[in-house]
């Protein structure tokens, strides 16, 4: 990549570091679309878990005490499981139309939810399993379970800073595994990376998760519930599109 090109991925992660900070997911969701200009669609899925991993490493570091720990064992165990299952098929499975089934659902399920707020996902441990293994099998697959993973804890009704934690955490299990295995069938290795740019990468997901932490202080817990429910909206119509 060219100077100015390396400039407008790190821009890029900035922004979407500090989104998804706010909303709890967002940031491959963000940014896969952009790397796909500079690199094949395995390996553009391989680095951006790679920053994926860095954002949330800050993001549990930052809001480590509102973690809830039951929530993340019974969402969180499958949640691993399930990424094995979809970063070994990233060569295999049919991407595209999974892809499109994956938008459809998120856009019918965030605007049945935003006409009827009152609506969620019963808030049990046999849908937490079913909802971490569903977007840790989309997250190694397409890395793109952000957004089912959210949907799915959204029903257990957390405060805004608990919510982003758990899933902050279990992101960041998610990516242990799914980096990983990656690399064990050579999905994205080919790809020389230099080192500044990667240390650039590291200072952009700190800084990114820094201004979306400041930015969550400042929401209501309402006005955060609806700011989630429309980018769940916006990523299905841009998965769709």
């Amino acid at each position: 990549m060219a100077v100015l090109e390396y400039g407008l991925f790190l821009t890029v992660a900035y922004l979407a570091s500090m989104i998804a900070t706010v909303a709890g997911f967002g940031s491959s969701t963000l940014l896969v679309p952009i790397a796909i200009f500079f690199v094949d669609f395995q390996s553009a899925i391989f680095w951006v878990a790679c920053f994926h991993l860095l954002n949330n490493i800050f993001k549990v570091k930052l809001f480590l005490p509102h973690i809830d720990c039951k929530v993340f064992a019974i969402f969180g165990v499958p949640s691993i499981l399930f990424a094995f299952i979809g970063a070994r098929f990233i060569s295999i499975w049919p991407v595209a139309i999974l892809t499109k089934v994956l938008a459809v659902f998120l856009i019918i399920f965030s605007a049945f939810s935003f006409v009827r707020p009152d609506f969620r996902v019963p808030a049990n441990p046999t849908n937490a399993v079913l909802g971490g293994s569903i977007s840790g099998f989309f997250a190694g697959l397409i890395g793109l379970g952000g957004a089912l993973r959210s949907m799915f804890l959204l029903s257990f009704g957390l405060p805004k800073e608990n919510y982003v934690a758990t899933a902050a955490l279990i992101a960041f299990v998610v990516d242990l595994t799914r980096i990983p295995t990656y690399l064990a069938g050579r999905v994205g290795a080919e790809q020389n990376i230099p080192c500044l740019f990667l240390i650039f990468l590291t200072i952009i997901a700190y800084a990114g998760v820094r201004t979306g932490k400041l930015l969550l202080a400042r929401l209501e817990q309402e006005v955060f519930h609806k700011i989630v429910l429309g980018a769940l909206f916006a990523i299905g119509l841009k998965l769709l599109f």
